[in-house]
């Protein structure tokens, strides 16, 4: 692909206070609104077998109040400050972030410190928050139909238990947990030299360090976490399962493979393979299953990034009636004739043309920016990777994506998950 189109590069200052804690500022005065976020470098994947389902139980306490801030008082202070905010768990971090107006940049700082240092981790935000991960739960996964194919999935790509097992983890585990437990779940995890903080946005350099300064400056820091090993064979962990899903009303299912670890050239040539098999309605298997055969009522395809061994989802819900052998059948070949000849010309400019708009879209926000800066800190240590990364794949060439598919994607080393129907069905 073209390596001529270059964009402004986002100003990165970088620095590390004593205590540990990366920060990260990029300053840009163009609107006057400013973004923080803190990643946490705690995931579903650090938790251990009989303790699943604490990084997600943690996103919600970080809500629970602090030394200084009472019960949803988080949600209070930003909404009337005129900000919006939220949190987010998966298997390789868990972040918080909030974008409001330049002026109330010492609010978000203070707000995000004083729960670093002095979370409420009591019995009753325990129970009360427990109840409301089942009801998540509940809702998201037990209670949708094909809710839980992709936690199933996981488990049949995955050999590893720290990459193999679902983020919003075991409600047995949950319940089973102390305090103490948890307690020390936080102090382990949440500590400074444990996180980013990322400013992106509207704000004046000097007076954003003395902020962070006085805010986080005397969080004291802790022991390393515990080292972390996500290492997989080559080989899938199943490759078929049959699940009835008694919410499901068609049968449906999901093609997974494994694939390299973020950032690596496969993964790159990956990526972008799945731009060109199921990213959009010019792509190759929505123009055969979706205009061409009409066999599928919806098609679902997903790149699931991570800093360990990563994968590939490919699935499809049939209209009635319609063959899941010939449907499946059909992405194989696509994925042959990928595997054999690459992406065409034509699907090579697409794809370089989604990638420049996905780039500059990213530029325009000062969230999206935060949230890639500090996903660049976290995982490979260089948040300027933000700077370059286009440029990574933009170098991709067509024989490059034929070679990865040939290698990871045209091969038995697949899992497949069959979802028969065994109830009534709930619509989809």
């Amino acid at each position: 692909m073209s390596e001529t189109f270059k964009l402004t590069p986002l100003k990165i200052e970088e620095y590390t206070l004593a205590n540990g804690l990366r920060v990260v500022l990029n300053s840009d005065n163009g609107i006057p609104v400013v973004s923080v976020a803190v990643y946490y470098n705690v995931g579903s994947r650090n938790e251990r077998e009989g303790r699943t389902g604490f990084a997600h139980l943690f996103e919600h306490m970080m809500f629970q109040g602090s030394a200084n801030v009472p019960k949803a008082g988080h949600f209070q202070h930003i909404m009337k400050a005129g900000g919006t905010m939220n949190g987010t768990t998966s298997s390789e971090r868990t972040n918080y972030f909030e974008t409001l107006p330049a002026n109330q940049l010492p609010l978000a700082l203070w707000l995000e410190s004083d729960r670093m240092l002095s979370l409420a981790v009591t019995q009753e935000n325990l129970d009360n928050q427990r109840e409301a991960v089942k009801e998540e739960k509940r809702l998201r996964y037990d209670n949708q139909p094909y809710g839980q194919i992709f936690d199933l999935i996981n488990e049949m790509i995955y050999q590893n238990f720290a990459n193999a097992h679902s983020t919003i983890g075991s409600m047995e585990h949950l319940d089973d947990a102390t305090v103490e437990d948890v307690q020390e779940f936080f102090r382990i995890f949440y500590a400074p030299n444990n996180a980013v903080l990322v400013l992106s946005g509207a704000f004046e350099t000097a007076t954003a360090k003395q902020l962070i300064d006085t805010y986080f400056g005397d969080i004291k820091s802790q022991p390393v976490p515990p080292s972390l090993d996500v290492s997989e064979p080559v080989e899938v962990a199943e490759t078929y399962r049959e699940w009835e899903d008694k919410l499901a009303p068609f049968p449906a299912f999901l093609l997974g493979w494994k694939i390299p670890q973020r950032r690596t050239p496969e993964f790159n040539a990956l990526y972008l393979a799945g731009k060109v098999l199921y990213d959009g309605e010019s792509s190759r298997l929505y123009q055969k299953l979706v205009k061409g055969e009409e066999s599928v009522i919806q098609l679902f395809g997903f790149t699931d990034e991570r800093r360990g061994p990563s994968s590939i989802f490919v699935g499809a819900i049939p209209k009635p009636e319609k063959d899941l052998s010939k449907i499946r059948e059909t992405i194989m070949t696509e994925i042959h004739d990928l595997a054999a000849h690459g992406p065409t010309a034509e699907e090579m400019e697409k794809i370089e043309n989604q990638l420049v708009n996905d780039a500059i879209r990213m530029r325009q926000s000062s969230m999206s920016r935060a949230q890639s800066i500090a996903e660049f800190a976290l995982y490979d240590g260089d948040p300027t990777i933000v700077n370059r990364d286009l440029d990574d794949l933009l170098a991709v060439t067509a024989k490059q994506i034929r070679h990865a598919v040939g290698k990871y994607l045209n091969t038995d080393n697949r899992a497949l998950l069959d979802v028969v129907p065994t109830g009534n069905g709930v619509g989809i």
